[in-house]
């Protein structure tokens, strides 16, 4: 039943925080302090989501499971215990299958770390974003920088041995001494993993309704330039845009998403990938989740389920797909990998390169395609050259 699928994932959803901060483009929604979540009920739909979801699991084993948000750190160690043994009981996982839980380093959360780790989450990502007073109350950010590091540090005590900071850079005022800071700060932790990506003024945020001054374009380049080398002088490769691991502690779960595999997308708002058998090779379908919590909750005991809406890609938007995640690597990946998660001849997608291969954009081989230097540079302006490609 599995021949032929790629390798599947679960993406698990919790759309609450405390205050929806500015800058922030995902599905979630504010509660205040103190708010009582509706776990149970949310624990239940979240399993009958996920079973309605199960024959597209097609009987493959999980490979990876990431909790995002929100805010998953709000909800109890209970709640997490339960759901994943409810996940267990339903599909096989890995042996060496990768849990992730973000968490946010305010002091409301960081006393279930250990309670985290019993119920089997065994990477943690803090969303730090900087560790500057200052900084983090012009993101709206609801903790200090010395509470980040105390997380960490009580992170590590309730045994997670995996540890992913997030942080960002092209901060409203920010210098490149300042970011440089930053990252200092962060690699004194000594981290497995580091997310370290520029603030972007996304639509329907109240950033992008009332920007901030961030720094011009130079300043920008010299904070990229100069925080790209100290990273790597760390012991920190680059192998994604913005990613940043010691050896062998690169993200599965994200680094799945780049090389296109399926995943399941269970929870408010939750997106999925899902690949079955067709005609002319493996037909891909986007599927996507009632957003607002209040909605989902309901659609617990409504016939039509929890899915909003879907979309069968288009063949001829496969190539486009593909390198929009592919191409994030900084290694790029095998034309294999193309073959056995489409289905189709890499002629297919290297027709779609060609034009990008030509203005130095492409590093392809025999065997393996990705963006140059200049390419991961302007990977958005390389991805418009497939987009313009005549279908």
């Amino acid at each position: 039943m599995t021949t032929g699928l790629p390798p599947l994932s679960l993406y698990l959803h919790v759309p609450w925080c405390v205050r929806k901060c500015p800058y922030c483009d995902f599905n979630s929604h504010g509660v205040g302090r103190g708010a009582e979540l509706p776990e149970a009920a949310y624990l239940e739909a979240l399993i009958a989501d996920l079973e309605a979801d199960l024959p597209l699991a097609a009987g493959r084993e999980l490979v990876s499971i990431f909790i995002g948000g929100g805010t998953p750190s709000l909800m109890s160690a209970g709640f997490y215990e339960r759901l994943l043994q409810a996940v267990a009981d339903r599909l096989p996982l890995a042996r060496d299958i990768e849990i992730t839980l973000e968490a946010n380093p305010g002091t409301l959360e960081r006393g279930r770390f250990a309670g985290y780790r019993a119920a089997g989450i065994n990477r943690l990502s803090l969303g730090v974003q900087s560790f500057q007073d200052a900084q983090l109350s012009a993101l709206g950010r609801i903790h200090g920088g010395d509470d980040a590091v105390a997380a960490f540090d009580e992170a590590r005590r309730a045994g997670f041995g995996n540890l992913n900071l997030d942080l960002m850079h092209g901060l409203p005022g920010q210098t490149p001494a300042l970011a440089l800071a930053d990252l200092e700060r962060a690699l004194a932790l000594e981290p497995e993993h580091l997310s370290w990506y520029q603030l972007t003024l996304e639509p329907n945020t109240e950033f992008h309704s009332f920007p901030p001054v961030l720094p011009e374009e130079e300043v920008l380049w010299d904070i990229q330039d100069a925080g790209h080398e100290r990273l790597e002088s760390a012991g920190l490769a680059r192998y994604e845009i913005s990613a940043y691991a010691r050896p062998g502690r690169a993200s599965r779960h994200n680094l799945h998403y780049w090389q296109f595999g399926d995943y399941l997308g269970i929870g408010a708002g939750a997106h999925g990938k899902l690949s079955m058998p067709g005609p002319a090779g493996l037909e891909i379908e986007r599927r996507w989740k009632s957003r607002r919590p209040e909605d989902y909750l309901r659609r617990a005991n409504d016939p039509r389920g929890f899915v909003a809406g879907r979309d069968l890609i288009d063949e001829r938007e496969l190539p486009l797909e593909f390198a929009m995640n592919a191409l994030r690597l900084v290694e790029g990946v095998p034309l294999s990998t193309w073959q056995a998660h489409t289905g189709r001849s890499d002629s297919v997608l290297l027709a779609r390169l060609s034009a990008a291969r030509e203005k130095g954009l492409l590093v392809e081989d025999a065997d393996r395609v990705g963006a140059s230097a200049q390419g991961l540079l302007f990977l958005n302006e390389l991805l418009a050259m497939m987009d313009d490609v005549g279908q």
